[in-house]
């Protein structure tokens, strides 16, 4: 993907938010800050850690990032906590 594509798409979503499906197969929309856990030891944050998502960013792959205090982490790394 290019990044001209990248922001093409990018210009219909917005970072302070996320839709996800709840374990009942129900989509909800959720905004910044997200609580979510951490699954594994990952820079400064410690498993079962809970912390906050301050922002949600894609990359030009378009793997989704969490913006944790000011550090980009891969979204796999957690678990959103509704």
């Amino acid at each position: 993907m290019t990044k001209n594509e990248l922001a093409e798409l990018l210009k219909y979503s917005n970072p302070r938010e996320i839709y996800v499906i709840t374990h009942f197969g129900v989509l909800i929309r959720l905004f910044c800050p997200i609580k979510v856990q951490v699954l594994q030891n990952i820079g400064t944050l410690k498993k079962n850690q809970i912390v906050f998502v301050d922002e949600i960013k894609v990359t030009l792959e378009l793997k989704t990032v969490y913006i944790i205090k000011n550090e980009a982490y891969y979204y796999y790394h957690f678990d959103i906590l509704l």
